[in-house]
């Protein structure tokens, strides 16, 4: 029997979380599902070019996890481009360390350490605000993690 998976550290949600060919009804498409912690690994190696080591403890993970991690990814990443099917990010067991706050009347977005609330857009002072880590089902479990974390 697998021992159970350790929450993955991601550093924030993505800022869009579905992606499909234009032209044509999602309806109509296979859809791939990346889970967080894989956008996270892909984000970490790919987008920031980090090494696998490097990327395994911004994570908290080992190396080796890791290294599988962004091989799985990859290919889900690839056939999402070369089958040209619907890409949903959602999911995997995670913990964030930051928020962004999207403002629904200015349009204004901004990063937060997970811990802290906002209530009020600083731009507009709009309380119009989308929590987008809460979208995820993520809010004060990931401000618990962090605290012990820090410990």
């Amino acid at each position: 029997m697998p021992r159970p998976q350790d929450n993955r550290i991601v550093h924030e949600p993505p800022l869009f979380s579905e992606f499909k060919p234009m032209g044509i009804k999602g309806q109509d498409l296979e859809q791939v599902q990346l889970t967080l912690d894989e956008f996270e690994a892909f984000r970490l190696a790919d987008y920031n070019g980090l090494s696998h080591a490097e990327a395994a403890d911004e994570m908290g993970i080992s190396r080796s996890t890791f290294s599988r991690l962004i091989e799985k990814t990859r290919k889900k990443i690839a056939d999402f481009i070369i089958q040209g099917k619907w890409l949903t990010i959602d999911g995997g067991s995670i913990h964030f360390r930051n928020n962004i706050i999207r403002c629904q009347s200015c349009g204004h977005m901004f990063k937060i350490n997970i811990s802290n609330t906002i209530t009020e857009c600083p731009a507009c002072h709009s309380k119009n605000l989308i929590n987008l880590a809460g979208g995820f089902g993520h809010g004060r479990c990931c401000q618990y993690k962090n605290q012990n974390r820090r410990r």
